[in-house]
């Protein structure tokens, strides 16, 4: 028996990453490929396969614009899913019960995580050394990461000129070189709230995968780090596999 409309919709909406590839088109309609995937820690191709399925279930609908295929969310299947399957129940009291629910999961936490992945030509060292030395860092990140980077020691993000950023210090949680750093990262008066920040770098064949782990962050803490690690991190590369940082600080000629 071929699939029907429900059963494709159901199909598409099992999968916990087609569900956060369909969350981002609700926030933001209309995104590229690339700019749908970006931070999500899959290739272009996974992230293909996810959207045709979508695609299939019609709830997401692409169109060309000049070189680019450009995504947006179509909701009407899910409406008409409502209507068949969540309005013939007593929407009132289930209307209740998920307000209950959400108070009681906010009242446990707002936190957000974010992760990034990039793939770099170098070694384990050489990536564990451009996150940790002082000199390095101010190369691709325009700031200093200071610290004897030991359990227990204090870092801090220090502009050029060798003054602190309040809001950038922290204490080495996890050391263990090259492998892995976790460090909290926050600001010493507290008008920062503290989160966590975890590099995990595994090499193999001459390639190192970075993942980087942003966790315990506010709504203004992912918004701000969505747009920075990726910058942050497209220097680094540069600078490991090419010699030579970029010619504009990212950040600068792409800000948010």
């Amino acid at each position: 028996m071929a699939p029907t409309e429900d059963d494709l919709v159901f199909r598409a909406l099992a999968d916990p990453t087609r569900r956060a590839l369909l969350d981002r088109l609700h926030a933001h309609d209309g995104l590229s490929l690339n700019a749908l995937c970006d931070g999500l820690g899959m290739s272009r191709q996974a992230a293909t396969q996810h959207l045709d399925v979508l695609e299939a279930a019609n709830l997401v609908v692409s169109v060309r614009s000049g070189r680019q295929k450009l995504h947006h969310l179509n909701p009407v299947p899910l409406h008409q899913i409502q209507e068949r399957w969540i309005d013939k129940f007593e929407r009132p009291r289930l209307r209740a019960i998920a307000a209950i629910k959400r108070k009681a999961e906010s009242a446990m936490t707002d936190k957000h995580t974010y992760l990034y992945v990039t793939y770099i030509e170098a070694t384990a060292d050489a990536v564990w050394d451009a996150l940790t030395s002082a000199e390095l860092t101010a190369q691709y990140w325009d700031h200093s990461n200071v610290s004897d980077w030991t359990v227990g020691s204090r870092w801090s993000h220090r502009r050029i000129d060798g003054s602190e950023i309040d809001d950038v210090v922290g204490t080495i949680l996890e050391s263990d070189r090259p492998h892995r750093l976790v460090a909290t990262w926050g600001s010493e008066d507290g008008s920062t709230p503290e989160s966590k920040v975890t590099y995990d770098l595994v090499e193999e064949e001459g390639i190192v995968r970075l993942t980087v782990t942003h966790s315990d962050l506010t709504d203004e803490g992912i918004e701000a780090v969505s747009h920075g690690w990726p910058a942050v991190f497209a220097n680094l590369k540069s600078l490991l596999e090419t010699g030579r940082v970029m010619s504009t600080l990212p950040w600068k000629a792409h800000p948010h």
